[in-house]
């Protein structure tokens, strides 16, 4: 089973740069999307009926921000829209998919803003998911998206000119130290200890080109399903994004 998920940047967008060729070519279980800044009447007949799928979206109440989706093969038994924060539920940030055997929950967390206006925001919504994720212990969970934080110094290309920048703070970094202590195993991690892997780069100074990114799209799993992923790769050759896609291998 292969579960991705791809910051997209806008769905109409990359769908423009061939995005439905590379999906198809892919032939995943399931597909998250964030930021696809699209009503869900907006969205493409041609992407909201892909053959063997079924999709969901949760787009929020504002136009043309935010918004997360997940196509899948299987049928889950129960969706869920909300995380339990009146702003964050909103903004169209949260997808829970819950199959027979293991929960996705597909994300995607606040930047928080370059001036650090929407910082303390940022951080309320990683304690709420925090306590959130604590009443699911025992269970089988997926934790996919774009977490807007480089974990680690090996996660980000220029950590220290970075230290007192947004998506690199003590106080985010704090919030994915909590997420292990929950139990969650972060998949690319558990194989790849190398730096100079990234799922996002800045659009200037041909940052992409040089590899100058930050690894802040992420698949967590819960520390007793971990046992069943095969493989966690990042796929930076994928382009029409200012991310690229991640992913996992995992065993039926």
């Amino acid at each position: 089973m292969k579960i991705y998920s791809w910051n997209v940047n806008g769905l109409r967008s990359v769908h423009k740069k061939g995005f439905l060729e590379w999906f198809k070519k892919e032939e995943a279980d399931i597909v998250c999307l964030q930021e696809i800044k699209l009503q869900e009447e907006q969205i493409p007949e041609e992407l909201r009926v892909i053959k063997g799928y079924t999709a969901y979206y949760n787009t929020g109440t504002r136009k043309g921000y935010a918004g997360v989706a997940v196509y899948t093969k299987q049928i889950p038994r129960k969706v869920s829209t909300t995380l339990g924060m009146e702003r964050f539920d909103c903004e169209g940030r949260f997808l829970r998919l819950d199959y027979d055997d293991f929960i996705v929950i597909a994300l995607y967390i606040p930047q928080g803003a370059r001036d650090k206006r929407n910082l303390t925001y940022k951080l309320e919504v990683y304690d709420t998911l925090l306590v959130y994720l604590k009443k699911l212990k025992g269970k089988n969970v997926i934790v996919i998206g774009d977490l807007n934080i480089a974990h680690t110094e090996l996660d980000l290309a220029r950590p220290k000119q970075n230290t007192k920048n947004i998506m690199f703070t003590p106080e985010e970094r704090e919030k994915l130290d909590a997420l292990e202590k929950l139990g969650f195993v972060d998949t690319f991690r558990t194989e790849n200890k190398e730096g100079g892997n990234y799922s996002w780069w800045p659009y200037f100074a041909n940052a992409r080109e040089r590899n100058l990114g930050w690894r802040i799209d992420y698949v967590f799993v819960s520390k007793m399903f971990a046992t069943r992923v095969k493989k966690a790769f990042i796929l930076p050759s994928v382009r029409g994004s200012d991310h690229c896609p991640v992913g996992i291998m995992v065993k039926k």
